[in-house]
């Protein structure tokens, strides 16, 4: 296992040592924004395959060894051969990314030497067959693929709590501002799930951005643990062909960067109507993402803040965060208000009826590590159905390399590799494999009916249209089931810090300000997202990751 990740890497470093000091000295990635590697670019200030051996160097650094993150599950083997490539292109419009590495995560499909196995050992020599649509347009723009990104083992739905960041192939995921773990191994403070590996690379400085996915949470969580700007686009905004998934009606990719603008540079290039996925037939996008960025974007903007202490029965967003997160948002409001927005207090009245009745379902959860074994939980029967359908068709269409076909084929082959495979169970898998398959059972037809009823018609559209709103606002990851039951976007920024977990003392780790809206919406979320970003500049890249050569400031 261990020699499919290091071996390449080892190879590639032997390419690094002197001249990643000289290219992090001239360039300072580890903080590095898009625009400023592409101002770099052009000016002939770097080069592709300095920035590239800079980011391995620093992958090396503190990935492998140091702080051991683990965020990075495999480097590129052809990364310094694709740097070299685009050392003579400097970035253009029609080649916006030229020479600058980028990440992905490992549940997206690159048609090369990578691997493409979602943490799984089951899949730990699957390749795809073909490059996933975003990641073609990626290379298209001129981006260095440098590697795919460690992630929460098939996107957390294979066994109930399972921790942020694990996977049996690819091991644990840690969070740069806090990587301690406990006497297990997890880590005290989340890195997020489950794009946790992306984000944490970003947010140390081994990549310039990374690509992540979401099915509810998986973006704008370790978005928030990490300090990071994320897109969670509307469904059908970037093509969802290529992704490992969970379920196609809530399934997305996103970008993980440091700053707004960067997120709509990336989203610029990712947004693209695709004959392979269906949603994105109707898609709605500017020309330009970046031209929607105003400083001033806050003015006359009307943000609801769903939270009202009068009816605690459905302060559900607000009404449990600490007193740091409380305290936070706060400043958040504040901050909203003295760029110019009217703030409206007002709970989202179906917020009780998300994953209640009709739309989840009990597993018995039998991880042998959880405080609640051999007890039911709750599961969204739209996740579990679909995803023996959406699955066992991406398995046949999309992968070589290996014998798994079925969702069945990986469950027989964790039960044959239980000791590796199986350290939290897989309970969810089994329960997907007692459905059918075709998406016929009523049931799932009734509770897909359910979360867009509670989360559209009488969820966020009946609360922005009462309200006259342009944005919800949320804290942290809190909003993202019901956008996500819409298919809705959301934008995150960093917004502040906390700490503590379970009574445990932590240092700070971060807290991320949630902006989300009605379908295609993401250029009013990017623009007020934008202008409180340049208002608070709240984002502290992580401590103890300094930069490997002098010159540069922390």
């Amino acid at each position: 296992m261990l020699s499919a990740i290091v071996a390449p890497l080892m190879a590639l470093l032997v390419a690094v040592a002197a001249p990643a000091a000289a290219a992090e000295g001239n360039m300072c990635v580890e903080n590095a924004t898009i625009a400023e590697l592409q101002q770099a670019l052009t000016e002939g200030r770097t080069t592709a395959s300095a920035l590239t051996r800079a980011y391995l160097a620093r992958i090396e650094a503190y990935d492998r060894a140091g702080q051991q993150l683990n965020s990075v599950r495999e480097v590129n083997p052809e990364a310094l051969a694709l740097a070299a490539k685009a050392d003579g292109v400097k970035p253009t419009p029609a080649q916006p990314l030229a020479g600058i590495p980028i990440l992905v995560k490992d549940n997206i499909a690159t048609g090369d030497q990578q691997h493409t196995t979602a943490g799984s050992l089951a899949l730990a020599e699957a390749r795809a067959k073909r490059d996933a649509p975003l990641v073609a347009r990626l290379r298209a723009a001129g981006a260095v693929i440098l590697g795919k990104a460690n992630l929460t083992e098939f996107a957390n739905i294979l066994a109930i709590d399972m921790p942020s960041g694990y996977s049996s192939l690819g091991g644990q995921v840690r969070n740069p501002y806090a990587p301690t773990v406990d006497g297990k191994g997890v880590p005290i403070v989340s890195p997020g799930g489950s794009s946790s590996g992306s984000a944490v690379a970003v947010a140390a400085g081994l990549a310039a951005a990374a690509i992540g996915t979401e099915t509810s949470g998986s973006l704008l969580n370790p978005a928030s643990q990490n300090g990071l700007v994320t897109v969670k686009p509307t469904v059908g905004l970037v093509s969802r062909a290529g992704i490992l998934p969970i379920a196609h009606t809530q399934d997305t990719a996103g970008p993980l960067t440091r700053t707004v603008r960067d997120a709509a540079i990336l989203l610029n290039v990712l947004a693209a109507k695709d004959p392979q996925d269906p949603a994105t037939a109707d898609l709605q996008r500017p020309d330009d993402y970046t031209s929607s960025l105003d400083a001033d974007g806050l003015k006359d903007a009307r943000i609801g803040v769903p939270s009202d202490p009068a009816d605690p029965a459905n302060d559900v967003y607000y009404g449990k965060l600490g007193p740091r997160a409380t305290a936070a948002m706060g400043e958040v409001v504040a901050a909203l208000e003295a760029q110019g927005a009217t703030i409206v207090r007002a709970n989202i009245p179906t917020e009780g009826w998300i994953g209640g009745p009709g739309t989840d379902m009990a597993i018995l959860n039998r991880n042998p590590e959880s405080k609640t074994r051999n007890e039911p939980a709750r599961r969204s029967i739209v996740f579990v159905y679909e995803l023996k359908h959406d699955l066992d068709a991406y398995l046949a269409e999309w992968l070589a390399g290996t014998e798994m076909r079925t969702i069945a084929d990986i469950i027989a082959f964790n039960e044959a590799h239980a000791d590796k495979a199986l350290r939290f169970g897989q309970d969810i898998f089994l329960a997907a494999a007692a459905t059918k398959g075709d998406l016929s059972e009523p049931e799932y037809a009734a509770a897909r009916a359910s979360d867009l009823r509670a989360s559209r018609g009488q969820g966020l559209d009946a609360y922005m249209d009462r309200h006259r709103l342009d944005a919800v606002l949320f804290p942290g990851t809190a909003g993202a089931a019901i956008a996500a039951k819409a298919g809705y976007p959301s934008v995150q920024v960093p917004a502040g810090f906390v700490s503590g977990v379970n009574g445990k003392d932590t240092p700070d780790y971060p807290l991320g300000a949630t902006f989300a809206g009605r379908a295609w919406s993401e250029p009013t979320l990017l623009r007020l997202a934008y202008a409180f970003e340049q208002a608070t500049k709240a984002r502290r890249p992580p401590p103890d990751l300094p930069a490997l050569a002098g010159g540069c400031t922390p």
